[in-house]
């Protein structure tokens, strides 16, 4: 059986970014469950859902908080899955205290931070870490890291013909 991400956000508000998460999942066909789960208003239930994370056949947790962004935290601290945080971005900081609420996590407790709203790198970062076990998931990988390169290389032939033609 395939591994699934689990998508857990803070709040509902944070749909609009979690969807770059979806998308990606879904372009590499990954399964995965969304969730909306608060580290402050609902403790016990993020605690449960991350302690029997693996034995519900997930692989890989993304979580996406806003403000003090500690539900990436309270995830980690109740399995060993790797958790991924993503920073969502809010109106009064920007995203920067997201970022540092989820970056600075204790010894013992890792977040893998990506980017204030970087869904889906957060999503990218899943599937190579499920790849180190499916070598599907990893020809996948392989194969956008080639239509990336292939992209920027059409994108430089581009410009180049239109700088020699000024």
């Amino acid at each position: 059986m395939n591994k699934k991400v689990a998508i857990i956000m803070g709040s509902d508000s944070d749909l609009p970014v979690v969807k770059g998460a979806v998308e990606k999942l879904k372009e590499f066909n990954v399964p995965f469950e969304v969730h909306v789960m608060s580290a402050h208003r609902t403790p016990n239930e993020a605690a449960e859902f991350a302690a029997n994370a693996a034995s519900n056949g997930f692989g890989v947790i993304i979580s996406a908080a806003g403000k003090a962004a500690h539900l990436g935290g309270v995830l980690a601290a109740h399995t060993i899955l790797p958790v991924i945080g993503i920073p969502i971005k809010s109106s009064t900081l920007d995203g920067l205290d997201a970022l540092l609420s989820t970056v600075q996590m204790p010894s013992g407790i890792p977040v893998a931070t990506v980017a204030i709203d970087g869904a889906a790198n957060a999503a990218i970062l899943a599937v190579e870490m499920l790849a180190l076990s499916d070598n599907e998931l990893a020809g996948k990988l392989s194969d956008m890291k080639i239509k990336m390169a292939e992209t920027v290389k059409k994108k430089d032939a581009e410009i180049s013909k239109q700088i020699n033609n000024l």
